[in-house]
């Protein structure tokens, strides 16, 4: 196996070689150009960053600054919105879903070290697949950890460290993250209510 193949199969790899280290220079004079060049219109390096991710749906928006290690293993959903400054390292899949917010300085992050620091020292790493479901709305500052599932209908906290699966329909936070508690109609009622009110000020 090549080492590319070894790190999308979740395998430990040296990712220095010459294959895995060409793809993410090639990435990365994309990005910086959508991060440093003034004169490009917002359509411009919206097209640009599409052109690097694996895919997306429709309604799709990043705000720059971004940075990616590969951009081919992240797939969103429609109705993605990421906030300055995310980072996505994605030497394994990211597959986030409909209707997903990314606040400032969300890192997520598939690849990882061995702990053993001989084998660490040796330059070898692995990645782990992140699944990301719908309607979910990730607080800026948070950094989910590789191998991370989070359901659909969950607001995670600002500045989370997310190390442990986070299930469906609920709010979570910390470092490390925890479930606070669940989202119950009770929350639906009230925004709703809240919306309405605004709505009826002239």
């Amino acid at each position: 196996m090549t080492e590319k193949e070894k790190m999308l199969a979740g395998r430990l790899y040296i990712s220095h070689g010459e294959e895995l280290f060409g793809e993410r220079q090639k990435v990365k004079r994309v990005y910086d150009r959508v991060n440093n060049d003034w004169h490009l219109t917002i359509e411009e390096k919206q097209t640009l960053i599409k052109s690097i991710i694996g895919s997306y749906g429709d309604n799709f928006y990043m705000e720059a600054p971004v940075r990616f290690d590969y951009g081919y293993n992240l797939h969103v959903g429609h109705n993605f919105y990421a906030n300055f400054d995310c980072i996505f390292l994605d030497g394994n899949r990211i597959d986030i879903g409909d209707n997903v917010m990314l606040g400032p300085r969300v890192s997520i992050y598939t690849a990882s070290h061995p702990i053993d620091k001989d084998v660490r020292n040796a330059l070898y790493e692995f990645s782990r697949p992140i699944k990301i479901g719908n309607d979910v709305w990730i607080g800026g500052g948070t950094t989910i950890n590789p191998g991370i599932n989070i359901g659909s209908n969950v607001v995670i906290g600002s500045g989370s460290v997310v190390t442990k699966d986070i299930p469906s329909h609920v709010v979570a936070a910390g470092n490390p993250c925890k479930i606070i508690r669940a989202i119950t109609a009770d929350d639906k009622k009230k925004w709703e209510n809240v919306l309405k009110e605004e709505k009826a000020i002239k």
